[in-house]
């Protein structure tokens, strides 16, 4: 539900990470990008939002708000990244986590 809402919004390459087998403090990850420090802060409220309304859950943790050029919401079993794409690269989760399996996610289609 958290990445459909980011891809709903424009959100880039978005992906899902299973990090199970990997970690013990989560299941997965999901990692996106947004074009610019606003459209960051709107992907990661959108994600928020999404997930409150469809599962009635809240972030255990929510950082980087703020200067949303990193925002992290963390719900326990799942934990949303959403990056500005200058931090990402820097970063490089998929890189770093290149161990775990992807989990496909089909975007929403396109409208004409």
């Amino acid at each position: 539900m958290a990445a459909a809402a980011i891809d709903d919004k424009k959100g880039l390459d978005v992906v899902l990470l299973d990090v199970s087998e990997l970690l013990v403090v989560t299941d997965v990850f999901v990692i996106a990008s947004g074009t610019s420090n606003r459209h960051v802060s709107t992907l990661a409220d959108d994600a928020e939002g999404k997930v409150k309304q469809d599962l009635d859950r809240r972030p255990l943790r929510r950082e980087g708000k703020d200067h949303a050029r990193w925002v992290l919401l963390d719900y326990g079993d799942m934990v949303v990244h959403v990056f500005d794409q200058e931090t990402r690269d820097y970063y490089q989760l998929e890189r770093l986590w290149a161990d775990a399996p992807v989990i496909e996610f089909e975007p929403t289609p396109s409208e004409a």
